[in-house]
């Protein structure tokens, strides 16, 4: 179906941080299949552990005992302070899951219609509820009647949040991204996530942290929360977990882990062995190669570079981001610019239409991290010169 804007280029192979098309052409991979391959293209520990997976074991079902997906939780919970988790197949999913999760929360304290705060800008997903979710009317544009239960307030503003805790009583979650990402990269003041733990604990509401895109490393630590220094009570997971193999979480910690109980949620391929394998090969890589703090040095490198090459450009609003979650917003709509790098060997997305996004591989080094430097910065310079 016509659902993608394709561009015209298909990659047969990759390694690392690149990719090569059917023409043999090699280009440099600055956004990771949206952060997606942290590890890159190829690894050759996370494709061994696959290849040895499939030959033994993909699928069985969830009726049934699981192994790898145990130790998978485990892992998970143990890294992040939470006590449980659910498994599926996608962001959407487990967006999904938690929302229904705090619903379900609500109706076990007496509240009829449970409702959740979620933000301007925000992106949970394209199933009906995680749409609603989004707060972008594009996403929506098409889908009415959207799904009831979801009060809208901007991010990173504490004051709309306590307001609603003042006047509605139907509150049971707050779901936020601690970064948006498809919002435009855009980071909130680096108190907001402990003054909406602090409203969530007085009011006895969870506090859900879509980590989707950012989490698994992407912002410089493991969980993008662990830099505010607060725990929440749902966390949902995807995108660089499986590091190209759909997989999707929603953890819990406290009450939030208590809630489901057998016959409340399920998924048929969710948290399987070959899924479970690849997300704990890409665990135990992120490890050993202390691909947490390299995303936190690379990330800075590459922000610091694009602000000296950039600087004094008429045009350029900022350059921001958290780790190799990078945005540069632009004062116009710059949608072009994605063909214009491919045709020089980069691969670059634009969201919000005005905001370059690079989401590059974890494992990339200095000097490919130099290379996107000195082939973005003078291609969003003669693009600005055009007007």
């Amino acid at each position: 179906m016509n659902t993608y804007a394709r561009l015209p280029v298909a990659f047969t192979r990759g390694e690392g941080v690149w990719l090569w098309d059917e023409q043999g052409k090699r280009y440099l991979d600055a956004v990771a299949g949206v952060a997606v391959n942290g590890l890159g293209h190829a690894h050759p520990k996370l494709a061994q552990a696959i290849c040895e997976q499939a030959k033994t074991l993909i699928h069985t079902s969830n009726l049934y005992q699981i192994p790898k997906q145990e130790q998978l939780g485990t892992k998970l919970c143990q890294l992040s302070g939470m006590d449980k988790a659910f498994f599926c197949n996608s962001g959407a999913e487990a967006n999904e899951a938690a929302i229904k999760l705090a619903r379900l929360h609500g109706h076990n304290k007496g509240i009829e219609l449970p409702a959740i705060i979620v933000m301007e800008k925000s992106f949970h997903g394209r199933t009906m509820a995680t749409l609603t979710a989004t707060g972008n009317r594009k996403v929506q544009a098409g889908f009415e009647p959207l799904v009831s239960g979801f009060v809208r307030v901007p991010y990173d503003d504490i004051a709309s949040v306590a307001q609603i805790a003042g006047h509605n009583q139907n509150i049971v979650a707050i779901l936020v991204e601690p970064l948006q990402g498809e919002g435009g990269v855009t980071a909130p003041q680096p108190s907001y996530l402990q003054e909406l733990r602090k409203i969530c604990d007085a009011h006895g509401w969870l506090l859900m942290l879509d980590e989707v895109q950012t989490g698994i490393a992407r912002t410089g630590s493991l969980f993008a929360f662990q830099q505010a220094g607060i725990v929440p009570d749902v966390m949902t997971l995807a995108k660089g977990l499986g590091s190209g193999v759909p997989i999707g979480a929603c953890l819990a910690k406290g009450v939030a882990a208590e809630v489901f109980k057998p016959g409340n949620h399920g998924s048929t391929f969710g948290g399987n062995p070959l899924a479970c394998t690849a997300a704990l090969a890409t665990l135990a890589a992120i490890e050993e190669q202390n691909l947490c703090v390299h995303a936190a040095e690379i990330g800075s490198f590459i922000r610091d570079g694009l602000n000296k090459q950039l600087a004094g450009t008429s045009g350029v609003v900022q350059v921001r981001g958290l780790g190799l979650m990078i945005g540069i917003e632009l004062d116009r709509p710059c949608g072009d610019l994605v063909k214009l790098a491919l045709e020089r060997g980069l691969i670059i997305n634009v969201t919000a239409d005005s905001v370059v996004r690079l989401l590059p591989p974890l494992v990339m080094s200095r000097d490919e991290a130099q290379q996107v430097v000195d082939l973005l910065a003078p291609l969003i310079k003669d693009f600005l010169a055009q007007d």
